[in-house]
């Protein structure tokens, strides 16, 4: 059974840095490409961040160069460094497995991150 765990998120202030992981089980994970997406309520769950089963990288626009995404195949762990965040990256960010080459996919529960001004 597939399972994504995130964690690291939290109460940050302006221009601070947080760290968010994923952890995932019951999937091979070198075969899976691992995304981050973030969601405001209300609205849609907007793509952040995705780090390829090949290790090829993408960044949404808004990102600018503030957040790192990466990965640990020997750990099964995708990570998203967060650094000068703003209150407008309030959201719950998630984690997303893409099987390579299926249309098979899976999310986590979600991680809240709440920016203050």
């Amino acid at each position: 059974q597939v399972r994504l765990v995130e964690s690291g998120g939290g109460l940050v202030q302006s221009g601070g840095s947080l760290r968010l992981s994923c952890a995932a089980s019951g999937i091979n994970f070198r075969i899976y490409d691992m995304s981050w997406y973030r969601q405001t309520p209300g609205q849609q769950r907007d793509f952040v961040a995705r780090v390829s089963s090949g290790g090829d990288i993408n960044y949404a626009q808004f990102v600018k160069g503030r957040f790192t995404v990466s990965r640990d195949d020997a750990q099964n762990t995708a990570t998203l460094e967060m650094n000068d965040l703003e209150p407008e990256d309030t959201a719950v960010y998630y984690c997303r497995a893409d099987r390579k080459d299926s249309d098979f996919h899976s999310w986590g529960q979600g991680t809240q991150v709440t920016v203050s001004s």
